[in-house]
């Protein structure tokens, strides 16, 4: 599943226009953007956070398949969160059902960087999909 949210009305705000690093706590090697390569998927915004993990085989759990219906692609955007796309009402109120916000927090899907400067994330490892840790 992916796409968009028939629902919500979407901003004009696209994939970042110059190169920029993705940094993933826990990952030696930092992602190399390349603008003209966004976006890389269907899942969330095109050019937003889920969208590079995911393409750069960075697990991120997206259960609604990255279209504000679920707060399972919940991450903490340690640095670099100015040069992002401001989180809209839908974004916020999905947050709301996550745990452990923070200032930092972010819906990967919805969070899209405009490439000013260097992305730091942390994935929380409590945010998992229930569903699929309920099938081990």
């Amino acid at each position: 599943m992916g796409g968009v949210n028939p629902y919500l009305k979407q901003t004009a705000n696209g994939p970042a226009q110059q190169p920029f690093r993705v940094r993933v706590a826990g990952v030696q090697q930092p992602i190399e953007v390349a603008p003209q390569d966004l976006p890389y998927g269907r899942d969330g915004l095109p050019g937003s956070l889920l969208d590079i993990l995911l393409h750069h085989g960075v697990e991120v759990d997206h259960a609604c398949g990255g279209v504000v219906a679920c707060s399972t692609c919940h991450v903490y955007v340690k640095k670099g969160g100015a040069s992002c796309r401001r989180a809209e009402e839908a974004e916020e109120d999905m947050l709301d059902t996550a745990p452990a916000l923070t200032p930092q927090s972010r819906l990967a899907c919805q969070c899209v960087p405009d490439g000013s400067e260097e992305i730091e994330v942390e994935i929380p490892s409590w945010n998992r999909n229930r569903i699929r840790e309920d099938e081990f």
